[in-house]
């Protein structure tokens, strides 16, 4: 038999659609707060918003009437028809939002507007209805959300964890900081303060608020318009990226949005720009013809749709190439990496001559004071950093100077070395480089192979099986980090510690790093850590310390191929010494691999005949 369900029951299920979790309370509660004109917002939460949610603006208000009208179904002030829902400029239209959330906690609904001598205070608990009062408070609207999902303890079960749900509810929180600068916004978590920006003159002093002043000074403005679109706001300047897209935030109309155009179009944009597996840091508005995009597609709103995706994605190509191409330059004009050499006379390292320039002046070599210099190729990864040379010991004779007792047997030298296993034969192109062994051929890939050494030096370090190597910074990083990712600092320092970093803590959510790994540089040293705390917060409590350290490394080590020097001949043979001492050499920490042998009986095959 067909019925009509009861209002309390639609409402219910309504609320399956509209309040996913938490953070979809307050983002509904927001979006009336910032439709009612507020000027202050200010919002506290609990538990991860399970037990306590509260939003508190100083908006227009309601009257007694207008507030119980706003509590039924499809109740609403900002659309009339269905043509309107073509020109709708606010962020919320449909009228189901307080309702559903009434329908599924414990809700109390105080305002007043600035008409009214008194506010008014509405309780109803699971949908019902407990008391209507006259209250006093200022102009404005506070609304009280406590013990989520009581009446529906079902979809309680599913609900994440209080950390989990408190970096939704502070994530979403921080969005609509960003999307509207000139209000002011305070965010709290059981009395304590996470963020409190006053409002802002503009989009830059919003974020060194939010994120801090480092990642403020990452990025660069960009504004472009053409016919009926507009862009604005913030992306990364050269050679900043990011190992997650967390930090890509797109707002159309300034609604927060998940959109892939917009997100592959801004990937696409840097493909050039930023290495592989890394992602650009943006925060861009797109302001367009209410009727070119539809923004009810999702009950949440949170998706949209372009009438013409191809001209918004084409649009945003355009703008963010120009950007990237002003502010890149001409690459070509650009010095060439300089060759180090070792002056015989001071010892110390200095770059090398070009001789063709010594030849012009009439100079000989003897006659610059390098006598049989030893040329270094610097190996520089995504920071510009070279690892220096790599020191060579001979063989021959032993510490004292001493001639040794006996010749040992080497695994890895160089070509015509009969006591070695692995003699190097060429470096052909790049990483690549050919030894030849007893059984056949084998061809290394460096950067593998010193990404496979790198990550067994950090997992003894972390199972306590070597000691730390760091090394002291001349000059201390300055690391400025929001509350969460502070917290997770905190919880992960001894972890830390066992890697070779040595961090303090110099104020609220602003630390000092004064030592790091000795594979580390100092420029890459804060970087490392971001990479990890994001990863860390990404993965919740379901990765353990040694697999987001991994990850954070694969990520650091991702070097595009021509970008990140050759390795020298004597660096080629330490790098395959050490990896055969690894304990797994075959492959590097994300599963490629690092060698790859060709038996003489391959050659024998395809030759037809006995080599």
């Amino acid at each position: 038999m067909i019925r009509i369900l009861a209002d309390r029951v639609a409402n219910q299920i309504a609320a399956g659609e509209v309040v996913e979790r938490p953070a979809s309370v307050v983002k509904e509660l927001l979006e009336n707060s910032v439709d009612a004109g507020a000027q202050k917002i200010e919002v506290e939460f609990r538990n991860g918003g399970k037990s306590y949610i509260r939003v508190e603006d100083d908006g227009i208000g309601m009257s007694p009437d207008q507030a119980l009208l706003s509590l039924e179904r499809h109740a609403t002030s900002k659309i009339r028809e269905a043509g309107d829902l073509n020109r709708v400029k606010t962020f919320g239209f449909r009228g189901e939002a307080l309702p559903s959330i009434a329908s599924v906690s414990r809700f109390t609904l105080r305002t007043r507007s600035k008409v009214e001598k008194e506010g008014c205070e509405i309780l109803l608990n699971g949908g019902k209805m407990i008391h209507v009062k006259e209250c006093g408070m200022p102009p404005g609207t506070r609304i009280e959300v406590a013990h989520l999902f009581n009446s529906v303890p079902g979809r309680r079960k599913f609900l994440k964890t209080e950390v989990t749900e408190s970096t939704h509810l502070m994530h979403l929180a921080k969005l609509y900081a960003l999307a509207h600068p000139q209000i002011h916004f305070t965010l709290m978590e059981g009395g304590r303060t996470i963020f409190k920006s006053p409002a802002c003159e503009d989009l830059t002093e919003r974020v060194r608020e939010i994120f801090g002043k480092g990642f403020s000074e990452s990025l660069g403005p960009i504004e472009n318009s053409e016919e009926s679109y507009s862009l604005s706001g913030l992306v990364g300047l050269p050679g900043q990226s990011r190992p997650t897209r967390k930090e890509m935030i797109f707002f159309v109309n300034h609604r927060p949005v998940d959109c892939k155009t917009l997100t592959y179009a801004t990937i696409e944009a840097f493909h050039t720009f930023i290495p592989k597996g890394r992602f650009p840091p943006a925060i861009l508005f797109l302001e367009i013809d209410p009727a070119s995009v539809d923004v009810n597609v999702h009950p949440s709103k949170k998706e949209i749709r372009f009438r013409e995706e191809a001209k918004v994605r084409n649009f945003l190509l355009r703008s963010l190439l120009d950007r990237n191409q002003s502010l890149s330059g001409n690459m070509a004009l650009m010095p060439k990496d300089l060759n180090l050499v070792v002056d015989s006379t001071s010892q110390k390292i200095v770059p090398q001559i070009d001789p063709a320039a010594l030849n012009y002046y009439g100079i000989k070599d003897n006659d610059s004071g390098l006598q049989n210099p030893q040329v270094i190729t610097p190996i520089k990864g995504e920071s510009g950093r070279a690892r220096g040379p790599v020191p060579v010991y001979p063989d021959e004779q032993n510490k004292n100077g001493e001639p040794g007792e006996l010749i040992p047997e080497k695994v890895v030298g160089v070509k015509g070395d009969g006591l070695a296993t692995w003699r190097l034969i060429d470096r052909p192109s790049g990483d690549l480089g050919l030894f030849s062994t007893p059984d056949g051929l084998v061809a290394l890939h460096a950067r593998a192979a010193y990404e496979r050494i790198r990550f067994e030096e950090l997992e003894d370090c972390l199972r306590g099986n070597q000691k730390r190597s760091s090394q002291a910074l001349l000059l201390t990083e300055n690391l400025e980090l929001d509350s969460t990712d502070s917290q997770k600092l905190k919880e992960e320092m001894k972890n830390f510690n066992k890697l070779g970093f040595e961090i303090e803590e110099f104020g609220r959510n602003f630390f000092r790093v004064t030592s790091c790994p000795h594979w580390l540089s100092s420029g890459r040293s804060v970087t490392f850590i971001k990479d990890y705390l994001e990863l860390a917060c990404e993965q919740g409590n379901g990765m353990k310390t040694l697999e987001i350290v991994r990850e954070a490394m694969i990520r650091d080590s991702l070097i595009k191929a021509g970008q990140g020097g050759e390795f020298s001949d004597q660096e080629m043979i330490l790098l395959a010494k050490d990896l055969l001492a690894c304990r797994n050499p075959f492959t590097c920490p994300k599963g490629s691999p690092t060698y790859f042998e060709i038996p003489h009986r391959e050659f024998e095959s395809r030759f037809r005949r006995k080599l």
